[in-house]
């Protein structure tokens, strides 16, 4: 019997499975590591990179800036040089909204059927 690995429990993560979970494309990934000094996965021996929990809460911030909110690069980069914090929490604030949402959504079309 194969063991299941957890993936609450792996410690780093390919750009390519960052790039997925974000919906993404790798070189977009690669651009703004150069654009936002806070976002620095660690690289392998071959050069690829190895990206932690704490670098994926750094895309995601990212992500809600310049997806999500529409802000350019430069707005994003001088708002998470500022107020990081202040960013990250509304951040997590978005995505509890938007999970929220979508179960509201579900449970909707759910009361739906039922008529």
């Amino acid at each position: 019997m194969a063991l299941s690995i957890d993936k609450e429990l792996k410690l780093f993560y390919s750009i390519g499975e960052v790039a997925e979970k974000f919906g993404v494309n790798d070189t977009l990934l690669r651009f703004w590591e150069k654009e936002f000094p806070q976002l620095k996965p660690k690289k392998g021996a071959r050069g690829t990179r190895q990206y932690t929990k704490e670098d994926i809460e750094v895309v995601r911030v990212i992500y809600n800036l310049v997806k999500v909110r529409g802000l350019r690069i430069d707005a994003a980069r001088e708002l998470m040089k500022h107020n990081r914090e202040g960013v990250e929490q509304k951040t997590e604030v978005v995505d509890r909204l938007r999970a929220i949402r979508q179960e509201l959504t579900v449970l909707k079309k759910a009361l739906g059927d039922m008529v």
